[in-house]
């Protein structure tokens, strides 16, 4: 079995056009060095995105789009991120890239795909930004993931970092509670914050960590810091965005619900559902004459 692929000339995968548009210019994503400007400035906006759909329907709202290996426990229903393959990252970053125009699109590099040497995290990131044309990486871990963030980004592939409550980590953490909750702990991850934005990652998450060390790494780094779980004085925030839509009964405490999207889904199948036994659907409407 053979498959062809087509190329869409009409549209650049850098600036692509949207369809329809109010004026025949390209649009210009934005870039890593204009967010990494933002330091300290108007607060930058990110949120998760999995698919194509609701890359389209965030782009115009966001700065950043991640497609972060939440996508395991929200789009195929694992119990932990540890279980996301580099295939999965790679099918869904391609499909946000393609339908996102303004954003810069970040990708996960799922658990055991880079912690064995910088070289491997290279041929990993490497891969990912080829097979889907994102912008960046995000990888989590604190000071000894600060050579592989300094290798990476000398060869042109620009990282987000990742401490306080790292996900793929939840086996040593021993759970998802709040981190430096003790002085050690603080101390610690204010030190690994430090020690990878000196190695050169363009912005830094802070999740899940009590506010004064957030406010602490924000005001110890150079690079933007985004937080979840962490302090508006961030300079940016993420959610998950089924979380923040409301797609799941349980959240986070961080987490606010925009929007009780579950309720109205659930509602619109129920009056599909009562249509379509009581007869009322398909009607004139819907049928061809």
């Amino acid at each position: 079995m053979s498959t062809t692929f087509t190329l869409d000339t009409a549209t650049s995968r850098a600036h692509p056009v949207p369809v329809p548009v109010p004026v025949p210019v390209p649009l210009r994503r934005l870039t890593v060095p204009a967010i990494q400007k933002r330091k300290g400035g108007e607060p930058i906006v990110m949120l998760t995105a999995y698919t194509a759909r609701m890359a389209q329907l965030l782009d115009p709202h966001c700065d950043l789009l991640l497609v972060g290996d939440s996508l395991g426990q929200v789009i195929y229903g694992l119990d932990t991120t540890v279980k996301v393959s580099l295939d999965m990252m790679i099918a869904h970053g391609a499909a946000v890239v393609r339908r996102s125009y303004r954003s810069v699109v970040v990708i996960d590099l799922p658990f055991g795909s880079y912690e064995e040497s910088p070289q491997a995290a290279f041929r990993t990131a490497a891969r990912v930004m080829q097979e889907t044309g994102a912008a960046a990486v995000k990888l989590e871990g604190g000071a000894v993931m600060a050579p592989t963030i300094k290798f990476l980004s000398e060869r042109g592939i620009p990282v987000m970092a990742h401490v306080g409550l790292t996900p793929q980590a939840v086996n040593a953490l021993g759970g998802y509670g709040a981190r430096g909750r003790s002085e050690a702990e603080a101390a610690k991850i204010l030190e690994d914050a430090k020690a990878i934005a000196e190695a050169g990652c363009f912005a830094l998450v802070v999740e899940g960590v009590v506010e004064p060390l957030a406010v602490a790494i924000t005001q110890a780094v150079a690079c933007p810091t985004i937080g979840i779980g962490a302090s508006p004085t961030c300079d940016g925030q993420v959610l998950v965005v089924d979380d923040m839509l409301g797609m799941f009964e349980r959240v986070p405490r961080f987490v606010q619900r925009f929007d009780d999207l579950a309720a109205r889904i659930s509602d619109a199948a129920a009056r599909y559902a009562g249509s379509v036994r009581e007869r009322r659907f398909p009607g004139d409407a819907q049928l061809y004459r």
